[in-house]
């Protein structure tokens, strides 16, 4: 793995060709005027646990039952084992115009860069907004995943989702 987050990022890590490809893709962007940062890469499963655990106990508060809490937890969070970021292959992306990671990601000049460009670097959106029913996770306008620039070029021009375009190997 290779260090490649920003300074107040956690979890600033991904596979070293991930890596390398963020890097070049966010000096690309800089010299556009864009700053792009990674806010959380590789996350191991205890991390991940905290987190789906965090989200569980928010819908527990809200009186939803055990089930019910877990259920809308993992729309928001994956459980633990199954986090793209576990992997090492996915960035949470955002920038000084946007630090949250929120929908509003979308209104930056980031998001619209890597709109253009990310797939020049291997990287896709992964949650899309019109593939939720597909991919099973909400719009997330700031999770990136690492697929390669063969592959990323291929699932941006036939419009897919990663689950669609692997559901073409399976058949």
């Amino acid at each position: 793995t290779k260090a490649c987050g920003s300074a107040t990022a956690v979890n600033k890590t991904l596979q070293t060709e991930a890596a390398d490809a963020f890097l070049a893709m966010q000096a690309a962007a800089a010299k556009d005027g864009v700053t792009i940062w990674m806010q959380s890469g590789y996350r191991s499963v205890d991390y991940q646990k905290n987190l789906y655990d965090q989200k569980t106990q928010y819908f527990r508060n809200k009186g939803l039952s055990e089930a019910e809490a877990k259920k809308q937890a993992a729309n928001i969070v994956n459980p633990p084992g199954y986090s793209e970021h576990n992997c090492g292959l996915a960035a949470d992306l955002n920038s000084p115009e946007h630090t949250d990671l929120t929908e509003d990601f979308e209104n930056t000049e980031a998001f619209r860069w890597l709109s253009a460009h990310a797939v020049e670097y291997g990287f896709i959106l992964r949650y899309p907004t019109d593939q939720t029913d597909v991919t099973g996770i909400v719009y997330e306008p700031w999770h990136y995943r690492y697929v390669g620039k063969e592959y990323a070029q291929y699932i941006h021009e036939k419009g897919l989702c990663l689950e669609q375009y692997l559901e073409q190997w399976v058949k």
